[in-house]
């Protein structure tokens, strides 16, 4: 009690929480845009449900990741070497993660661009199936999220209750636009597109990184960022084409 008493008094802990959260908030994207195409293949009953399953396995995990903080920072620790650069048990889930990101992009892509695939199996067993197969896909990814943003909080604070209290507030703010976030995806074909783009790119990036070349995370949300405001400008521009009256044609 008296060691949060002292943090809560110190100004340099309330700035590390607040650069925290916005960290861990801007981490935690990646892993909403993922949760929010998977979900959006369920039936509407069963996706609201996928989505507070999906987070909070990920708060769990971020949570016990924390309670091993020493476990983890050994994680980055080279077991063994190839072509030059020393490989860590990090970097073998980053690049296992990124090869997996890209797998789902690219077959969620497909799927997309052929129409998708026909279920002749019982409308309840697939509604099901799906079901499991969405959350153990979630898991995997919330495993290299959630072990991204650990190791990125331990590497700004020594502070564990800082780092909960950050991982809380993220987990929170994922929750609150998880909903909002899926339904505007789904009603945005084009935004889906967009944002499975992005995975691409997030995956391409976790590979690179697990092999010693490292991307500024900087530079991936800038490129994110402009890719959505010249989408947003693309819809503002549709829905102002469809509002305009039609001109008669001269006879």
């Amino acid at each position: 009690m008296e060691e949060l008493l002292a943090l809560a008094r110190d100004p340099q802990a309330w700035a590390a929480l607040a650069t925290l959260v916005i960290m861990e908030v801007v981490l935690g994207i990646d892993n909403l845009i993922f949760i929010s195409i998977l979900t959006n293949k369920l039936p509407e009953e069963k996706r609201s449900k996928a989505r507070r399953v999906g987070i909070g396995l990920a708060v769990i995990l971020r949570l016990g990741l924390l309670s091993g903080v020493a476990f983890i920072v050994q994680l980055t620790t080279p077991i063994f070497s190839l072509f030059g650069h020393g490989f860590s048990w990090r970097d073998l889930i980053l690049i296992v993660g990124g090869l997996f990101l890209i797998y789902k992009a690219t077959s969620e892509i497909h799927d997309h661009v052929t129409g998708g695939q026909d279920h002749e199996a019982d409308a309840g067993t697939v509604v099901g199936a799906t079901f499991a197969g969405v959350i153990g896909q979630i898991l995997i990814l919330d495993l290299v999220f959630s072990l991204d943003s650990i190791i990125t909080a331990v590497g700004m604070t020594d502070d564990i209750p800082i780092m909960v209290i950050a991982v809380i507030v993220a987990v929170g703010t994922m929750l609150l636009a998880a909903d909002p976030l899926a339904r505007f995806i789904g009603h945005n074909p084009t935004i889906v597109m967009l944002a499975l783009g992005f995975l691409l790119m997030i995956g391409a990036t976790l590979i690179a990184d697990g092999m010693g070349a490292h991307v500024p995370k900087g530079y991936i949300y800038a490129a994110m960022a402009f890719s959505g405001l010249i989408e947003a400008l693309n819809m503002l521009a549709r829905r102002a084409q469809r509002r305009r009256p039609l001109r008669k044609r001269p006879r």
